[in-house]
């Protein structure tokens, strides 16, 4: 009998310790699918934004929104690469080789961002006028620093409510 109970326990451990594991998956995966909503949401909102900024006509629209979806995935791909090369510094002790080679990746990202910039201004200008060209770039520093301050902003609201800010 004693050894009949002790089974059953060892089962009951594992069935909940298998539930436990199951559910800090499925929480992981509904925050990777929280946040990839969260990223198409922005995005549509900086698309309505640059859309409204630039007054495409109906050609313009249709040779620019190609393009330009390139151009952002270009540039999507590129701040993911320095992401994952920052995450692979954490850790790292910081020593003067550590800081010198970390200056030279983020003056080669820097130098890989403004040649994706030139190339597509060129590209851009294919099939917009000058004018346009110089408000896409515009419209993205204004709706990337306005979702700075609405970051900032809910920040500090939750702040002052006194709860910890979200990492």
């Amino acid at each position: 009998m004693m050894m009949r109970s002790s089974k059953l326990i060892r089962m009951v451990i594992i069935l909940l310790c298998s539930a436990v594991f199951s559910a800090g998956s499925l929480l992981a995966q509904d925050a990777d699918q929280n946040d990839a909503s969260k990223q198409d949401k922005i995005k549509a909102l900086e698309v309505a934004y640059i859309a409204r900024e630039l007054d495409l006509t109906p050609e313009e629209a249709q040779k620019f929104w190609p393009l330009y979806n390139k151009y952002s995935k270009e540039i999507h791909d590129l701040i993911r690469e320095r992401k994952k090369k920052s995450q692979e510094l954490k850790g790292k002790p910081r020593t003067d080789d550590v800081a010198d080679a970390t200056l030279d990746k983020e003056l080669n990202y820097e130098r890989k961002l403004l040649d994706i910039k030139t190339r597509y201004r060129e590209e851009f200008g294919k099939v917009l006028p000058a004018r346009k060209v110089g408000n896409l770039y515009r419209a993205e520093r204004e709706f990337r620093g306005m979702m700075i301050r609405q970051l900032k902003e809910r920040k500090d609201n939750r702040m002052m409510r006194g709860k910890p800010p979200r990492q």
